[in-house]
């Protein structure tokens, strides 16, 4: 069953989603505590930068397992850390000079809830860009010949040649474990960040991870988020285990629940990422509310829009950063494409097409719902309780989780997110951030 539905005075297309409209929209937000954390930008700090003598000598204690706060425990210390990585001289950030007017740090507020169902955790901050919600993505542009990747975010190298345009969306994640990944409610989501990642210290070539036993096994062409456990060194990506080890790891719990809310790829049905990172940074079974709009084996796209609905087919790179929303949805404004509608040189699509009624199985378990006003971003995450899929993380009422928060903001993604320390969240029961239960 699809409908649409608003909230927070945003209309989203939601699907089988009954208790969502009677949830979050009935929460009166003025009466749950708000709990202010800071994220600041971390540059290409990483797992192993924790671990070396260039961590302000901190290396021993962090190697031992000591909590990231138990040395930065001033109030104020993301403000520093991250205006100090921006400042231009910093060699966790050498690509400085182009992130200029990149602010340092972001203040949150979170709020959290619960009831029969489900869990809502709720986010507000204020973007960089004030003017626009930051909803655009890179797309596919119509050369005169062939369909080619158009835009990128900020530190994408094409970008930074100056061959392709500044485009990427806005997202909020929360990364969150249950007790079971050793080292992550002390060092949190560093345990996640790794050399040898995109866009950090040591990048491999495509060809290098390529041939690693690990990459082929998973088919994989690109290093991305793991915990150092699915390594025999946790401190070198190349060293992964077998497949049967990491399965008995994931069997065993030993992952991190990684949910992602994106601003043109979920936003506008309802939805959220439902992974988690292991090995890499995975999706849950099942299927996203987001899919690849570029057919495999025609390389033609396999969506345009409605122009009696868009007022195009497509559109230009010039709409980017504008107020229309450049967002391809299913049932809404896509059609299929056709390839002899007449397309010019620089027609844009978008590189995603969602669909509400799309997304099945344990990838769509999350929901979302949020508002861009006046700068300021609010999200909603919408989780159900007590899930039993191998591979979620259960909340449950009088449950306590370690829980670790990014923002990619400014046309940003990678590492150039910002992010928070380890705080601890309890259903019901008392925490750093402490989710009430409704009546």
């Amino acid at each position: 069953m699809k409908k649409t539905a608003v909230f927070l005075g945003v209309s989203v297309i939601v699907a089988g989603c009954a208790s969502m409209a009677t949830g979050p929209q009935a929460i009166d937000w003025n009466k749950i505590p708000a709990t202010k954390v800071a994220l600041f930008y971390p540059g290409q700090s990483s797992y192993q930068w924790l671990r070396s003598e260039a961590h302000a000598g901190a290396a021993k204690e962090t190697a031992r397992g000591d909590a990231c706060t138990s040395c930065h425990d001033d109030p104020k210390e993301e403000q520093r850390q991250g205006a100090k990585i921006l400042r231009g001289d910093h060699p966790l950030e050498p690509h400085a000079a182009v992130l200029k007017g990149k602010n340092g740090h972001i203040d949150m507020t979170v709020q959290a809830a619960y009831d029969d169902k489900n869990a809502y955790l709720r986010f507000q901050y204020k973007t960089n860009n004030p003017n626009h919600p930051g909803n655009d993505y890179p797309g596919y542009r119509f050369d005169g010949k062939e369909w080619k990747a158009y835009g990128g975010m900020r530190l994408n190298k094409n970008v930074l040649a100056g061959k392709t345009g500044i485009v990427y969306e806005n997202r909020v994640n929360i990364m969150l474990d249950d007790g079971k990944v050793p080292g992550f409610a002390q060092q949190g989501c560093w345990l996640t960040c790794h050399n040898g990642e995109r866009d950090m210290q040591k990048e491999p070539t495509k060809a290098e991870v390529e041939a690693n036993a690990l990459m082929q096994a998973i088919k994989k062409s690109d290093v991305r988020k793991f915990i150092p456990g699915t390594r025999t060194n946790p401190m070198d990506w190349s060293t992964g285990k077998s497949l049967e080890e990491i399965a008995k790891m994931k069997a065993n719990g030993e992952f991190l629940e990684l949910m992602q809310w994106r601003s043109h790829r979920s936003d506008k049905v309802g939805g959220a990422d439902d992974g988690f990172v292991l090995e890499y940074r995975n999706f849950d079974a099942g299927k996203n509310h987001f899919s690849s709009n570029m057919d495999g084996k025609t390389k033609l796209p396999k969506f345009m829009f409605d122009p009696a609905k868009f007022g195009d087919k497509a559109f230009a790179a010039s709409d980017y950063g504008g107020k229309k929303e450049l967002i391809l949805i299913q049932g809404v404004n896509a059609v299929p494409f056709d390839p002899n509608a007449g397309w010019k040189e620089g027609d844009i699509l978008p590189q995603y097409v969602l669909s509400a009624a799309g997304a099945t199985g344990s990838a769509a378990d999350n929901k979302a719902i949020s508002e861009w006003k006046d700068g300021v971003q609010t999200v909603v995450f919408i989780r159900p309780l007590g899930l039993t899929n191998a591979d979620d993380k259960a909340l449950k009422p009088g449950g306590v989780y370690n829980v670790g928060f990014a923002i990619h903001d400014d046309n940003m993604t990678g590492r150039g997110h910002h992010v928070s320390y380890a705080k601890t969240l309890g259903i019901g029961t008392k925490a750093d951030i402490t989710a009430v239960k409704l009546n």
